[in-house]
């Protein structure tokens, strides 16, 4: 969190010790209670902004703000494509893929992208916004639902050393 700014009095008292009494930046920071390295920013500040001692007369302290702070410039938005995600829902239907795998195709072809953390976010509220819902009425235990997770996983044999390829099997009670 950035530290808060003095007081323009104070501002133009470091400026004053400095520029006027030829005091070093270690007897202003001393003198005034601030740290060397504040002292340094708030000349060089000064410096940027062309101003010499003694201030301008018509120099309030409002305007020196706006001379030693100017407001930072806003970057401007790149243009960037947000991806198609009727594809991306139904490239997820697929083997293997996953969202980083989409991304990282999304970024090959868009190199200036949305990052990973806003692709899964939108990705997400996209799937909110389909509103689909599929109601199974069903006695508790009167169906039994199945399914094979994944791959075939590599099972060893330990005395023979045989390998044999097994598929886990899923299975739920529906309540």
């Amino acid at each position: 969190m950035p530290a808060n700014r003095l007081s323009m009095r104070k501002i133009k008292e470091v400026l004053r010790l400095t520029w006027a009494c030829h005091q070093s930046q270690r007897q202003v920071a001393r003198q005034c209670s601030l740290s060397r390295p504040c002292v340094r920013n708030y000349l060089r500040r000064a410096d940027e902004a062309g101003l010499s001692w003694p201030l301008p007369a018509d120099l309030d302290d409002s305007r020196l703000e706006r001379l030693l702070f100017p407001p930072v410039p806003k970057p401007m938005p790149a243009e960037r494509t947000v991806p198609d995600w009727t594809t991306v829902f139904t490239d997820m239907k697929q083997k293997n893929v996953t969202k980083f795998l989409l991304w990282q195709e999304y970024r090959g072809l868009h190199p200036t992208g949305y990052n990973y953390s806003w692709f899964c976010d939108h990705y997400r509220r996209w799937l909110g916004k389909r509103d689909l819902s599929m109601r199974q009425n069903h006695r508790a235990g009167e169906k039994l639902f199945i399914d094979y997770a994944g791959h075939t996983i590599p099972v060893i044999n330990r005395h023979t050393g045989e390998i044999t390829e097994a598929q886990i099997f899923v299975a739920v009670m529906g309540a």
